[in-house]
């Protein structure tokens, strides 16, 4: 493909983005990312009812509260051939010329969130530890969570992404001048289970391709990202990793994966798998929030666990006793982390962090504790009320995390490396991208 634009330079690939047919109802079409209310069977449950019998991307994902079920070969076997016959019958038909889409997201706590679907390249992405790559982690990667991931994707036609990478623009050059052009609709919907609406627009034209390419290659510039960090003398990071690291990193493995089997390494450098569709979000966008991302603990005894954190540990009847007691503390170096179990609401004093992070902390501490207990299970949870819900059954045991600045996040990567996983999260769970663009991947 042509590099006219140059967009080479800065790992970006123009994609041939692939849309459901007009036909097709796209509020039965588009579904939350798989990755989402794992916890929670009841809301995949009615997103089936939902979309039974109709054309849907839900045929062609794995949502991860099944991933323990016993039929995930067969669901994978599946998804690889609803994802021919959605290619073969033109539920999924491509757009007319390589294109970017603008997308304008209003959820339930924001008006707008804009982004941009872009391909970005994998030769210039390094989820390893220390990595100094143009496109990086932000979060520690778990290469025992790639495998079920690697299964899904391997044998694929399509790739439908639930990806946001985030971009560090301040001037809002990239995303936010696209809004002023006069660009043609490509969809506009009410998204399902009350998860609000979204606008995706074309991005075709020369002038406009140019306009991202010049906008982005300002920001990779050596001397403006040393100005902008105090970071003379480190390696250029553009694109940060929002949601879906995972994800993009099952992409990477399979890319190294080709390229260590091509029989010819020169050719094998123009296959699509060497690129993934992901949504550019500007970091300095007013609908970005970033929400903490907090953790429940299953078949838990949690006066064992109080008891190994060898902590101060202090219980209330309430939850809000126990943050009035929280507020009195005032500002401390302590790591003050809230808790809820069968009994109630608490907190953990831990003395003396040696992380920055809270949640950096209680991960040390359970990471221990499990080598002693490994029946116990986490999972990540988006949002205190189901922490509420879930962490108060017997057996169970719920813990808070505050959220991180989103303004230090690049400063923080570059000079410290990636953030424990699941530390952040970019809103909500009904906030999370849905899926609509696809892509052809072999």
């Amino acid at each position: 493909m042509s590099d006219q634009f140059g967009f080479s330079s800065i790992a970006i690939q123009i994609p041939q983005i692939l849309l459901p047919a007009k036909q097709i109802d796209l509020s039965k079409w588009a579904v939350v990312a798989c990755d989402q209310y794992t916890s929670q069977p009841d809301y995949w449950a009615r997103v089936k009812e939902t979309t039974d019998n109709q054309p849907s991307s839900l045929n062609v994902i794995f949502p991860e509260v099944y991933l323990e079920d016993n039929d995930g070969e067969q669901r994978i076997i599946n998804i690889n051939q609803t994802m021919a016959d959605y290619l073969n019958d033109g539920t999924l038909s491509p757009l007319a010329q390589p294109s970017f889409v603008l997308v304008d997201r209003k959820t339930s706590q924001v008006p707008s969130r804009k982004g941009l679907v872009v391909s970005i390249d994998l030769e210039a992405y390094d989820f390893t530890k220390g990595s100094s790559s143009l496109i990086r982690a932000t979060e520690g990667t778990i290469v025992d969570r790639l495998p079920p991931r690697i299964k899904v994707r391997k044998d694929a036609d399509i790739e439908m992404p639930h990806i946001m990478v985030l971009i560090d623009d301040p001037d809002k050059t990239v995303i936010e001048p696209l809004f002023n052009e006069a660009l043609e609709t490509l969809y506009d919907f009410e998204l399902m289970e009350k998860s609000g609406h979204i606008k995706g627009l074309l991005v075709d034209q020369d002038k406009h391709l140019q306009q991202v390419a010049d906008a982005l290659k300002a920001l990779a510039a050596p001397s403006t990202f040393a100005d902008k960090y105090d970071a003379k003398g480190h390696d250029v990071l553009l694109y940060a990793m929002g949601d879906g690291n995972h994800s993009l990193a099952t992409a990477k493995a399979i890319w190294e994966q080709l390229k260590e089997e091509a029989d010819d390494k020169e050719a094998i450098l123009s296959s699509p798998s060497r690129y993934a569709l992901v949504e550019l979000v500007n970091i300095h966008d007013e609908g970005l929030i970033f929400e903490p991302i907090h953790r429940v603990l299953f078949d838990i005894d949690s006066d064992n666990f109080l008891d190994f954190c060898q902590q101060p540990i202090e219980r209330f009847s309430s939850k809000d006793a126990m943050l009035g007691a929280i507020k009195n503390i005032g500002e401390t170096t302590d790591h003050i982390i809230p808790f809820n179990d069968a009994k109630g609401y608490g907190y953990i004093n831990i003395e003396n962090p040696k992380f920055t992070l809270e949640l950096a902390s209680f991960e040390d501490l359970l990471s221990q504790y499990q080598q002693q207990h490994p029946d116990v299970k986490v999972d990540f949870i988006h949002g205190d009320d189901v922490v509420d819900e879930l962490g108060v059954k017997e057996g169970n045991m719920g813990l808070f995390f505050p959220p991180i600045s989103k303004h230090s996040l690049f400063k923080t990567i570059i000079f410290d490396g990636a953030l424990p996983r699941k530390t952040f999260s970019m809103g909500e769970a009904d906030e999370k991208r849905f899926y609509m663009e696809a892509r052809k991947i072999k």
